[in-house]
């Protein structure tokens, strides 16, 4: 049986809700409330773009979807949602804004023909400690004596979904949508806290009644694969975490038997070489309780 409402972190609905001409609007309102744009600074119309900007990640390739566009300025935003805290993602985020802003050019076009480019990133995790860095943040470059703000040409604007803290009672348009992202997947019937426009309309969008067949294995597929790829990262962080481990308590061994004069000669290496991490915690402390190397470690 369907859920009612899509998961808008998905590859297929985010670009569903935000990657399409007839969606526009929702692109623009969601553009519009993260850079808190108002009156005449609004963005009223966007163009989107094409084109795959960020490296290549294969192991990864759903837990980053991007939607590119340029408003009637001719500013460029890449908005972007990203799922897991992969290993170097400031650095891709810097990439992707850096990348749009030199593709501009064609061979021979001179650079005041360069538009602005603003990344916006959509994280369903923590970047910085909520303590120093809020919900939505917004970054340009700054001249670190004066404090006077320049360059502006490269901005990045993050929303870190686990800094959410308002339950299903959001207050601020910033906190509706960060609501929509974090439990539109989880809800039953339209809150009244997201009854208006473009929330509503964004639910509409993610409704799971509206989906084709092949639509709705489309999103099966990305939210299996997104799964895979949650699964292989934990693995990966917890076989590093283990191997950082080893490695600890292998130098603690050997500082042990530099400090207490025990030889570790060829056959007690590969003893070591042969223990996992809770056979060597145990000689280890062998070591620093009996002051001497375990008859039964030995060859």
């Amino acid at each position: 049986m369907r859920p009612v409402f899509a998961d808008p972190r998905t590859d297929f609905v985010f670009k569903r809700l935000f990657g399409k001409e007839e969606h526009a609007p929702l692109l623009i309102a969601l553009l519009n409330d993260l850079l808190e744009l108002d009156g005449e600074r609004c963005i009223a119309e966007v163009e989107l773009l094409d084109g795959e900007l960020r490296p290549p990640v294969r192991e990864m390739k759903h837990s980053i979807v991007d939607v590119k566009c340029r408003d009637r300025r001719g500013i460029h935003y890449v908005v972007e949602m990203q799922v897991l805290n992969v290993e170097g993602f400031a650095k891709r985020v810097m990439y992707n804004v850096a990348k749009a802003y030199t593709s501009q050019l064609g061979a021979g076009e001179a650079y005041p023909r360069l538009d602005d480019v603003i990344g916006v990133s959509i994280c369903d995790f923590e970047l910085w400690h909520k303590g120093e860095v809020p919900m939505l943040s917004r970054w340009r470059m700054q001249e670190q004596h004066s404090g006077a703000q320049g360059l502006s040409q490269l901005q990045f604007v993050f929303l870190e979904l686990p800094k959410y803290t308002a339950g299903d009672r959001p207050q601020t348009t910033v906190e509706r949508w960060a609501y929509f992202f974090r439990d539109a997947a989880n809800l039953d019937v339209v809150p009244e806290v997201l009854s208006e426009s473009p929330m509503k309309d964004a639910l509409e969008v993610a409704r799971c009644a509206g989906f084709t067949e092949e639509e709705w294995e489309a999103y099966i597929r990305d939210g299996m694969a997104l799964q895979d790829e949650r699964g292989a990262l934990s693995k990966a962080r917890a076989e590093g975490l283990e191997q950082g481990r080893e490695q600890g308590l292998l130098a603690g061994i050997m500082t042990a038997c530099q400090l207490l004069d025990i030889p570790v000669d060829d056959v007690r290496s590969r003893a070591l070489d042969e223990l996992d991490a809770d056979r060597l915690q145990a000689l280890l402390t062998h070591l620093q309780t009996r002051r001497a190397w375990p008859p039964d470690a030995q060859s």
